[in-house]
C-alpha cells in the first residue's frame, strides 16, 4: 500500500507537525523507556510499556511525511507505514514491531503470562536502538522538526 491508498481507505489523513510536537513525543519515549526498565514488574507488563515508546517512535516519521493514522487499527497502520516514511530498508523493523503489536493485544486482551523476560527485555533494546534510529533520521532528514 501507499500514502495516496491509506488516504483513500481512510486510514490516514493529512497532519502537519511540528518540532514542539515531535519533542513531547520524544519525552513521551523516554518516561516509557524509564518505565519499562523498573524491576519487579511481570514480563508481559514490561513488554507492554516497551511497546509504547516504538509505536510512539514509528508515528514520528508518518507525522514528518504529513500525516496521522485514522479510525480502526492505527497501531498496524503506523506500523506498515514505517517503509514509506522513512525508507525501504525499514521493512523488516516494521515487521517485527507488528509481530509485538500482535503480542501486546494477546496479552492486553486475551491471556496473560505468555511473554516471556527475554522477549520484553529483546523489545526495550529494540526501542532503545529505534530511538537512536529515529534522532539521527530526525536530524538527516527533518532538522526542522528536530528537537535538538
Amino acid at each position: 500500500m501507499n500514502f495516496d491508498e491509506l488516504l483513500r481507505d481512510d486510514r490516514l489523513r493529512q497532519h502537519k507537525t511540528s518540532q514542539q510536537e515531535i519533542k513531547e513525543m520524544l519525552y513521551l519515549v523516554d518516561r516509557d523507556l524509564i518505565d519499562a526498565s523498573v524491576e519487579g514488574l511481570s514480563s508481559d507488563r514490561r513488554f507492554m510499556i516497551a511497546y509504547d515508546p516504538v509505536l510512539t517512535l514509528a508515528t514520528i516519521p508518518l507525522y514528518c511525511a504529513g500525516y496521522r493514522t485514522h479510525g480502526a487499527g492505527h497501531h498496524w497502520t503506523v506500523f506498515l507505514t514505517l517503509p514509506l516514511s522513512m525508507r525501504p530498508e525499514q521493512k523488516a523493523l516494521a515487521s517485527y514491531l507488528d509481530s509485538c503489536r500482535n503480542k501486546r493485544n494477546i496479552s492486553s486482551y486475551d491471556r496473560s503470562g505468555r511473554i516471556t523476560d527475554g522477549e520484553a527485555a529483546e523489545l526495550l533494546e529494540e526501542a532503545i536502538i529505534f530511538k537512536s534510529k529515529i534522532e539521527a533520521w530526525l536530524r538527516d532528514n527533518h532538522p526542522e522538526f528536530s528537537p535538538e
